[in-house]
């Protein structure tokens, strides 16, 4: 696991400190891996509604058949092994 020092004036280190206190968290850094993990999901929310967005800017599509939705499962199914299996993406 990577290391990342970072210099906080003494009223944030204090919030910090309380947030970790009040909330639960072991240690000052499962606060800001939270924080990280947090605003690594709202990025990835973002995209996906941009792209949304886009999509439906684009016009009329595909009608949704059942044969359509199938297809559109495997894609994703396919995607998603790519992206969690390192020998698919090969």
């Amino acid at each position: 696991m990577a290391t990342i020092t970072i210099s906080l004036p003494d009223s944030l280190k204090s919030f910090v400190d309380a947030q970790v206190a009040d909330k639960g968290y072991g240690n000052v850094s499962e606060y800001f891996r939270s924080l990280l993990r947090e605003a690594h999901e709202n990025d990835r929310q973002a995209r996906l509604e941009a792209l949304l967005l886009e999509g439906l800017a684009s016009g009329p599509g595909q009608t949704a058949t059942p044969a359509f939705w199938a297809d559109l499962k495997a894609e994703a199914s396919t995607l998603m092994q790519k992206h969690t299996d390192p020998k698919v993406a090969e």
